[in-house]
């Protein structure tokens, strides 16, 4: 049984890797570097001044013993360092297309790997719930991003609920240099009133690295079907209802509040100038991607 389970997770790893390798030396690589070229700038050389040159490079140290202006020329730095925040909770295995959002999250997670790998930058992750259930430091080469897709399918986390602030936080404490971070949930980590809970780590986060929301949804999570007589239990804090579908009324309330929830997270992302895209799971999630990457 064990066997079978150890082969089982290794043909779902096998698959997700010839796939999304697939796709980011087709696809992806060129548009990652164009989207996520390096934001940093490096030390170049120092050259002698000419007009029009910023005098806040000046290299007084230089000028001082030439008798001459001198200033700093600086070149940006290609490199970059990756974080793929990564939501696991149980909300993840709500699916009702052909994969749920947890697996499109492993596929995408994937794929942003291998195009960084591919342009040579180093690639961590943070698995979160309603806590940090797995940090995986920042690396190069194709065996850590094995290790980064294998952790993706097989993970499973202690918790159930979601705190993105929670996630964001830590990420912030833990990555002290400027990197390039992707948030990868369904982002329906809300109060009462439908305002996103995480409003305030997400603005310390964009103001130190360069985040990008990534949100996973479903559709049935924008509209619910008229199936009748349902009981929906919330699948991480395990709470049950009986909900009459058939009801206009009710299925437009819902609709309504989603629709509300996704307005105040973008007010959000737009305040601290996040780019967010989501990707529904019965949409291609490359054609989502690749819109995303062209319009950075």
């Amino acid at each position: 049984m064990e066997n079978r389970t150890a082969n089982d997770l290794l043909r779902k790893v096998r698959k997700i890797e010839i796939r999304t390798r697939a796709l980011s030396h087709q696809i992806f690589a060129g548009e990652y570097h164009s989207a996520f070229k390096g934001r940093g700038m490096a030390f170049s050389e120092v050259r002698e001044y000419q007009y029009g040159d910023d005098v806040r490079n000046m290299d007084w140290n230089v000028t001082a013993r030439l008798r001459a202006p001198y200033v700093k020329v600086f070149e940006e730095e290609r490199e970059l360092t990756v974080m793929l925040l990564v939501d696991v909770s149980r909300s993840g295995l709500f699916g009702t297309r052909s994969q749920s959002k947890s697996d499109m999250v492993a596929e995408i997670a994937a794929v942003l790997s291998f195009s960084a790998i591919l342009n040579n930058d180093k690639v961590g992750a943070i698995f979160f719930t309603d806590k940090v259930e797995m940090f995986i430091p920042p690396k190069k080469g194709r065996t850590h991003l094995l290790r980064i897709i294998r952790e993706l399918v097989e993970f499973r986390p202690e918790s159930q609920g979601t705190d993105i602030g929670a996630a964001l936080q830590y990420f912030t404490n833990v990555m002290k240099k400027r990197c390039t971070a992707f948030l990868m949930s369904d982002m329906l980590d809300v109060k009462e009133d439908g305002t996103p809970r995480f409003e305030d780590a997400l603005k310390v986060a964009a103001g130190r690295h360069d985040l990008s929301v990534i949100s996973i949804t479903d559709p049935a999570e924008k509209a619910i079907p008229s199936v009748g007589l349902v009981n929906v239990r919330d699948a991480e804090s395990g709470r049950s209802a009986w909900v009459n579908t058939s009801s206009a009324k009710v299925r437009r309330a819902y609709s309504k509040w989603f629709e509300d929830v996704r307005g105040k997270a973008r007010e959000i992302y737009l305040r601290y100038k996040v780019d967010e895209t989501e990707i529904s799971t019965d949409q291609d999630y490359v054609k989502g991607l690749m819109n995303f990457f062209q319009k950075r």
